[in-house]
């Protein structure tokens, strides 16, 4: 009997026991942090950021666009007629200048029209010179001799026509280039407007891009511009503008710039796309680091380092961004210069939260012994 009292007195002494530790954990965990200077302020336990502080920075004025070069002459070889190719006389990459021969097509017909010409040349001319002969003599009447010159310039005129009908079946490079690949082989059959080949010009560049008619009064023709092309990465291009469309696109609002880039060693290869900048001046504008920026929809926000009475915390503050250069956003609105911003962790961050700025737990804490004395 005793043995089973004692049990139960154990018990309950243990479940006392077990209840004041619990309340005892209960009290500690609201009145702990309290217990000594400074506690439950965010500089003691806020999240730990970078600061950044808003600045003033030279921004460059741009215009932006993409364009598409081309040769400054640029053409495809083609023929003007059906016709078996007999002969190529160039080779995939070849430089030619203005004139040379590239392809022959089969003549036959044209060259025979040649020798019956030639023939009838001969002719007239051996009865210009009988006739001229005994006319020198008196013996026959001018008239005859007169017939026998028209008759003679007539097959010489006639001469002339099918040897320039024999030499258009040999297609020459209009302009000095460079000639691209090509297909064609001798026996192949050529129609009209196939492309035998290509022949491009590189020596220079020409870029056409739209440029916005609000630029049309800042712009004219030797304004100097800036191109880069994805094979090079962002090593650029320098050039001019060589020409502004007369016209304006009612579509687009936008004319037709040309741009001619020199192009030494035919690094840009014709139908490259070209991203084109034009330079509109410098100016001084607010700015913060890319890292400070958050984006969210079509609007940006900063959290600005505001002071509070428990320490620091994160003021979120909606802006207007303009440019973004060299790792800088332009702030139109929202935040002035000198203004202390969370660099870095936003994501993690969110309104009004307790912070704590890197490396500036000791000047606070100098700040706060000073204000008590």
């Amino acid at each position: 009997m005793f043995k089973r009292h004692f049990f139960l007195i154990a018990a309950g002494v243990l479940l006392a026991l077990m209840v004041v530790a619990a309340v005892l954990k209960i009290v500690f965990a609201h009145d702990g942090p309290q217990a000594g200077p400074g506690a439950g302020r965010g500089g003691a336990r806020g999240q730990q950021v970078s600061e950044a502080v808003v600045g003033t920075r030279q921004f460059s004025d741009q215009i932006r666009v993409l364009g598409v070069a081309r040769g400054v002459k640029s053409v495809n070889i083609t023929s003007p007629t059906t016709q078996l190719i007999t002969r190529v006389m160039f080779v995939d990459g070849q430089q030619v200048s203005a004139g040379a021969p590239l392809v022959e097509l089969q003549a036959r017909e044209e060259e025979a029209t040649v020798i019956e010409a030639r023939a009838r040349v001969a002719q007239a001319q051996r009865e210009y010179d009988r006739y001229k002969n005994l006319t020198d003599r008196g013996v026959a009447p001018r008239i005859l001799l007169e017939q026998a010159e028209t008759a003679l310039a007539t097959t010489q005129a006639s001469l002339q026509a099918a040897q320039a009908r024999r030499g258009d079946r040999v297609i020459r490079a209009p302009f000095a280039g460079t000639l691209g690949l090509t297909s064609v082989t001798p026996g192949t059959l050529i129609n009209p407007g196939a492309v035998i080949a290509t022949l491009d010009d590189t020596s220079s560049i020409r870029v056409d891009f739209p440029l916005p008619e609000r630029y049309l009064s800042r712009l004219q023709p030797g304004t100097p511009i800036t191109a880069t092309a994805d094979a090079y990465g962002e090593e650029p291009f320098q050039g001019r503008i060589e020409l502004i469309d007369t016209r304006v696109n009612e579509t687009t609002r936008a004319a037709t710039a040309r741009a001619i880039f020199s192009n030494p060693g035919g690094r840009i290869r014709p139908g490259m796309m070209m991203r084109v900048a034009v330079q509109q001046g410098q100016r001084q504008a607010v700015a913060a680091p890319e890292a400070a920026i958050q984006y969210e929809g079509a609007g940006a926000f900063v959290y600005r380092i505001a002071s509070g009475q428990n320490g620091s915390n994160a003021q979120r503050v909606e802006i207007t961004t303009g440019t973004v250069e060299n790792g800088y956003v332009e702030i139109l609105s929202g935040v002035e210069a000198g203004e202390r911003l969370v660099g870095s962790g936003l994501n993690r961050i969110q309104p009004g939260a307790p912070i704590s700025v890197a490396g500036a737990q000791g000047q606070q804490g100098a700040a706060q012994q000073g204000a008590r004395k």
